[in-house]
């Protein structure tokens, strides 16, 4: 191998973590051609866990390392959020049992094709752009603390010396998960959720519901809040927040809550806990 591409590898390894994922579109947009990389994985230097991209020798396949290159390296504008966003911050333990853990991302980026084939016991959930009218940072990787905060936005720390997963806060994971609601199933796995939502920030919660466009998931998000009594729910401000008209019936025979007008299972006590 050249001087040239020996360095040229050593720059690459230099870069990559022990979870990181690269595609051969960046590859070939940082300088890598096919046939390059071809006589890298031939070397040993690389493998592919998944026709078009790669990772170096001994790296390990997680989750992780594809959100992070989706986020960093292909410059998607996703983050993790609603259910597997409040999993990752210490509320596993709600998910409902037998269930096969899926990342859900939000954003209006499609995923590459890679994705889907990796061998990876996660699977990845694209549920689009949401119900926020909040565009999306123009750059994941870029994008200060400040910028991210006022988007519901943050960056969690998943392991050691490696750049944090842009993922929504609590108080818009939960927004986004009650947007999702169908049944009555889902209503007690969200309360459930809420119930230990007891230092959620009012400010923060006044600007997603503000920003919120679901009239469901804010009735929902606000009703579960009132019946556990948090304390935070008397702070917020809740002008400038449209809840809509009448009545919405999430739940067919279900009992209609007072004051946000909506129907809530008439046991969610029994199924708390």
């Amino acid at each position: 191998m050249s001087d040239q591409n020996s360095g040229k590898i050593n720059l690459l390894l230099s870069e990559l973590g022990d979870t990181d994922l690269v595609s051969s579109r960046w590859l070939r947009s940082h300088g890598y051609s096919n046939s390059l990389v071809a006589r890298y994985v031939a070397s040993g230097w690389l493998v592919s866990p998944a026709r078009g991209v790669y990772m170096r020798t001994g790296g390990r396949l997680q989750w992780e390392g594809v959100v992070r290159s989706l986020q960093c390296r292909e410059g998607l504008s996703l983050h993790i959020g609603g259910r597997f966003a409040l999993a990752l911050q210490g509320h596993e333990h709600y998910l409902r049992l037998g269930e096969a853990a899926a990342v859900s991302l939000f954003g209006s980026a499609r995923l590459p094709g890679w994705v889907g084939k990796l061998p990876l016991n996660e699977g990845f959930q694209l549920l689009g752009r949401g119900s926020f009218d909040l565009p999306a940072p123009a750059s994941m990787a870029e994008a200060s603390e400040n910028e991210l905060r006022a988007y519901g936005l943050f960056r969690h720390e998943v392991g050691s010396g490696t750049q944090g997963l842009v993922c929504s806060t609590p108080e818009r994971a939960m927004l986004e998960l009650c947007d999702g609601v169908t049944d009555a199933a889902l209503v007690y796995e969200v309360d459930a959720l809420m119930q230990a939502m007891t230092t959620l920030r009012p400010q923060q919660v006044a600007l997603m519901l503000r920003h919120c466009q679901s009239i469901k998931a804010k009735r929902l998000f606000l009703a579960l809040a009132e019946r556990h009594r948090h304390v935070w729910l008397a702070h917020v401000p809740l002008d400038g927040v449209d809840l809509g008209r009448g009545k919405r019936a999430l739940v067919p025979g279900g009992r209609l809550h007072p004051t946000y007008q909506i129907t809530l299972p008439g046991d969610l006590d029994e199924h708390l806990g």
